[in-house]
């Protein structure tokens, strides 16, 4: 089963460095945040990728043209014009990179990649978010439902403190945010077969607004429901915290050897 990945985007509300790459380009520990979401779903046995690409796509084929010269001991004879890899550590990924286009919406990216996943079911997520899912529970409870589409749902907890007020107006207690202050999302993680491609029209097509919400007119959508960690990395802010975590050896979303 193949895994979709949309690394399209412009990246706008992290521009600081989405100026010089795409967002599922910039760093975690030295490591695209792509590598980080690919490493994920490798660790369940999905090593076959469709990356569908827009701005800056060369950035994203550079990295994969030149990935065993960032992960292998390499010799290079200058006078021979020959290079000798010692030890090739790549993982066994097949790649494939989709250019997409440019101004194309989610949707848009999704329906153009059809050629490559064909008629079968694939796995579909964002560029920017990690997560600790466990994609193959994912995948089982997909396909017990029978469904077109899964989504998987997370919840955003308050970014501020919380102040509980009671009927009256009365401020019965300041407290600090917890999960349940939060708001269901979709963070990724979908599954999906192919009679989603019919819910698709075109490149102006948003995935989240008309084909899921007419999924779910027609019940065809389905949430598996994470309670574990998630996190996008949307702001300069979010990157310093993936970075803090990684750097500390506490990074949740780490779940392969």
């Amino acid at each position: 089963m193949k895994v979709v990945i949309l690394a399209g985007g412009f990246g706008t509300r992290i521009s600081e460095e989405s100026y010089l790459k795409p967002k599922p380009m910039i760093e975690i520990g030295e490591r695209p945040i792509l590598w980080h979401i690919m490493k994920e779903y490798s660790r369940y046995g999905f090593n076959e990728f469709v990356i569908c690409l827009g701005y800056k796509q060369h950035v994203v084929k550079e990295f994969f043209a030149d990935y065993f010269l960032h992960t292998s001991d390499i010799t290079f004879d200058l006078a021979t014009n020959e290079m000798t890899v010692h030890n090739n550590v790549a993982e066994p990924w097949k790649v494939t990179l989709v250019d997409t286009g440019l101004n194309t919406m989610t949707g848009g990216r999704v329906k153009r990649i059809r050629p490559y996943v064909g008629e079968e079911t694939f796995m579909l997520t964002y560029g920017d978010g990690v997560a600790n899912v466990d994609i193959a529970a994912l995948l089982q409870y997909h396909q017990s439902h029978g469904k077109i589409a899964t989504i998987t749902t997370v919840n955003v907890g308050q970014r501020f403190g919380i102040i509980d007020v009671n009927d009256s107006g009365k401020i019965e207690a300041f407290r600090e945010k917890n999960e349940a202050d939060g708001s269901l999302i979709n963070g990724g993680y979908m599954v999906m077969n192919p009679e989603v491609f019919d819910y698709i029209e075109g490149d102006s097509t948003v995935l989240e607004k008309e084909p899921l919400e007419n999924l779910a007119k027609d019940g065809q959508l389905m949430a598996y429901h994470h309670t574990g960690f998630w996190h996008c990395m949307d702001t300069q802010r979010d990157k310093k915290r993936l970075e803090e975590m990684w750097n500390s050896g506490n990074a949740p979303w780490k779940t392969w050897e």
